[in-house]
């Protein structure tokens, strides 16, 4: 009886159609929640209307839904353990679509209000669940590529919906957009039948006839059965005993704060953007359908900046490309509050959206290399905590900007100034005092000494 690491296995095997099966669920899955987080915005200037609701109101009712998203991420990943990630990520596509799909039918905010904030909680659960079966199935070789190009997804969802808005928004109801999302719901019973549960759940309850099928799919040959003993080296248990103080321990206060000021800044940027872009852009004198076009080049920037980010990443470094994101974001930020000029709107539009998506999937592995293993996951979870205070605030303030009588292009400025602040706190973090950012810069000088 052989005694194996799953995850040492999974992480050495090559990609085929195993991983492709998980790729394209996980694909799916965040889609759907880049196309439900982008509806509400594209629907956003029909929906004043119907609901007779001042920007503040709407941009209150955004904040409700990134309320409904902290709870989701916090409630639904305490209970990861206990049933799964699968079976959680399967509850997160029927909150979703079913909750939105009812919010299709809300005769008046409030209605509206309750409906989002239940399909947000799923929203909010899904992102983590997606991303964590996403990097456990992955070879270790491909994995940054693979879960980058998943994190696009988010975009294609979103430019989905865009596309949608452009045909049908003139002529058909918002209300069509909530009612699309039922597919999540169509499709969770495929999903379940078909997508593998966490290999790390499997090992706890010894589920060893599960283990040795996902392994053999993984690996590609017959090598596995229950009769091999299967456990896991956990790096993250001695995390799970450790208080959230350590993360302030050994010089890490003020980068630890700092990476909480640049977390919310970036969220506050994609949410508020995500709400508030076709409203602003129609405002401005733009038609419906232009709008949609904001909105899908928005996407496309957001794609294009997270994986050009990390691919610079290896070349310079994870600071520098942030710090250069971060720099050309609010100089794009401060040009679109001035010009009028349309093609040179959709270029500033692609470079805000690479560098506010771009710079937040750049963060998360950044805020990982820092800590040393047994804290890594609560200083992550920490930040994307905090971070979720810009999530929630970005739709609220920016549609107190819109309720005054300036013009609506300029509110742009308002994005501006989280992107400063976020340059001015990664600027503040002190590398010499991380784990593997340091180890990382020690090896890349030892590399240049050799050649």
């Amino acid at each position: 009886m052989a005694t194996i690491n799953p995850e040492t296995v999974i992480a050495g095997s090559k990609f085929n159609n195993f991983h492709l099966l998980v790729f394209i669920w996980c694909f799916i899955a965040i889609a759907s929640d880049g196309f439900d987080i982008a509806v509400y915005g594209l629907g956003l200037p029909q929906m004043m209307n119907d609901f007779d609701i001042t920007p503040a109101a709407a941009g209150a009712i955004g904040s409700y839904a990134m309320m409904g998203m902290m709870a989701g991420t916090f409630v639904l990943g305490a209970l990861t353990d206990v049933i799964g990630r699968k079976r959680i990520l399967a509850i997160c596509l029927v909150m979703i679509g079913l909750f939105n799909f009812l919010a299709g039918f809300a005769p008046n905010a409030t209605v509206f209000v309750i409906f989002r904030f239940i399909a947000s909680i799923g929203m909010g659960g899904l992102m983590p669940a997606v991303i964590s079966l996403m990097a456990e199935y992955s070879p270790r070789k491909n994995r940054a590529m693979i879960v980058a190009l998943m994190y696009c997804g988010y975009s294609i969802g979103t430019i989905g919906a865009s596309l949608l808005g452009i045909y049908f928004l003139e002529y058909l109801s918002w209300r069509l957009f909530f009612w699309i999302s039922i597919f999540t719901v169509l499709i969770t019973p495929f999903f379940l039948k078909q997508f593998p549960e966490s290999i790390t759940f499997h090992v706890a309850r010894g589920n060893k006839d599960k283990i040795a099928d996902i392994l053999n799919k993984a690996t590609g040959t017959e090598n596995y059965s229950a009769r091999d003993h299967y456990e896991i080296t956990d790096t993250d248990t001695a995390e799970k005993g450790v208080p959230f103080k350590k993360i302030f321990n050994e010089r890490k206060t003020l980068s630890t704060i700092m990476f909480w000021i640049a977390v919310i800044c970036c969220l506050m940027m994609i949410a508020g953007l995500g709400t508030w872009l076709p409203n602003i852009m129609q405002e401005s004198g733009y038609g419906v359908s232009s709008a949609m076009i904001f909105t899908i080049t928005l996407a496309i920037g957001q794609m294009t900046g997270s994986l050009a980010g990390g691919y610079m990443v290896d070349k310079i470094g994870h600071r520098n490309v942030l710090l250069t994101l971060l720099g050309t974001g609010a100089a794009a930020f401060i040009l679109l509050s001035l010009t009028s000029n349309a093609f040179l709107l959709y270029i500033l539009i692609a470079a805000a959206g690479a560098c506010t998506a771009g710079s937040q999937n750049l963060i998360n592995p950044y805020i990982t290399m820092y800590y040393p293993p047994d804290v890594r996951g609560a200083g992550l979870s920490a930040a994307v905590g905090m971070g979720r205070i810009g999530s929630i605030t970005g739709p609220l303030l920016i549609g107190w900007v819109l309720m005054t009588n300036m013009p609506a292009q300029l509110s742009f400025l308002g994005f501006a100034v989280p992107c400063l602040l976020a340059f001015c706190a990664l600027l503040f973090v002190q590398e010499q005092h991380g784990a593997e950012v340091q180890k990382g810069r020690i090896r890349k000088a030892e590399e240049a000494i050799i050649s």
